[in-house]
């Protein structure tokens, strides 16, 4: 049996103007898959991203999330639509002014009808959830590293325990041992709690390690859909870049390492 397709992209076209973002792109995402989306500066990724959460409409072309056609949804429908999915910002997005917990509890007090005490108590659940001790849930964002606060924002996402979750660069600006931690936590969401994950990053050691497949994005068309070590055997050159010079090189190397000389695939 086919898998279920949580997301579906049908011939979605995006312009600014003259200059054409997306022209014509057809994706699918799968249920309780790591997938990923890469491509140089300007090829759509963040776009197209902003385009499955309801920021933004495309020009053209329909997308549907989680069997819902995002073309003229209500209020209502949206909202429902968002309190199913998560959202881990790049720079983490989160409240300077409020605690840790108090900002994965503010999804809880803004949607739900529980008492601070549940709250607080789902804050520190989803605090574990994302590798955190119990008392960074007292701290300000403002004293958190790169890799507490990733971890801090992506512990608000799964607030309302999403069925899919979006990261927009979850590994940028961390060093290798924060941005390793955030490569397991990744494959935890999925493999344990069953999460769906769309996710934008320029890591290549993270997306050999994690996605189940990566599509690139290059001169506003979907250039490859594939596992890392399929696409590291197509000749397409828009493909071929993310996987020559030092940093590709190297990101292959240690996942054939990790693998046992075989060329690394999810599950």
């Amino acid at each position: 049996m086919a898998p279920e397709n949580v997301i579906e992209l049908r011939q979605v076209s995006t312009r600014f103007g003259a200059h054409v973002v997306h022209d014509g792109i057809d994706l699918a995402v799968r249920r309780a898959e790591i997938f990923a989306l890469i491509g140089g500066s300007g090829s759509g990724k963040s776009t197209l991203l902003r385009e499955m959460i309801l920021l933004q409409k495309p020009d053209s072309g329909s997308i549907r999330v989680l069997g819902v056609d995002l073309a003229n949804i209500s209020d209502a429908d949206a909202l429902a639509l968002r309190l199913r999915w998560g959202v881990m910002f790049q720079h983490g997005g989160l409240f300077g002014a409020l605690t840790v917990t108090e900002n994965i509890g503010l999804p809880l007090r803004e949607h739900t009808a529980q008492d601070d005490r549940e709250i607080d108590e789902i804050a520190a659940a989803k605090l574990a959830m994302a590798g955190l001790a119990p008392e960074v849930g007292a701290q300000y964002p403002a004293e958190l590293s790169g890799g507490m606060l990733k971890r801090a924002s992506l512990a608000r996402a799964l607030a309302l325990d999403p069925e899919l979750l979006f990261l927009d660069e979850p590994t940028a600006g961390l060093d290798p041992e924060s941005a390793g931690e955030v490569d397991q936590l990744v494959r935890k969401l999925r493999d344990q709690f069953g999460i769906t994950l769309v996710m934008i990053s320029h890591d290549l050691d993270l997306l050999w390690q994690t996605a189940d497949r990566v599509a690139v994005l290059a001169d506003g068309k979907v250039q490859g859909v594939g596992s890392m070590a399929e696409l590291a055997a197509m000749d397409n050159p828009a493909i071929r870049k993310f996987f020559e010079g030092p940093r590709g090189r190297n990101a292959q190397e240690q996942a054939q390492t990790q693998s046992g000389g075989q060329a690394w695939k999810p599950k």
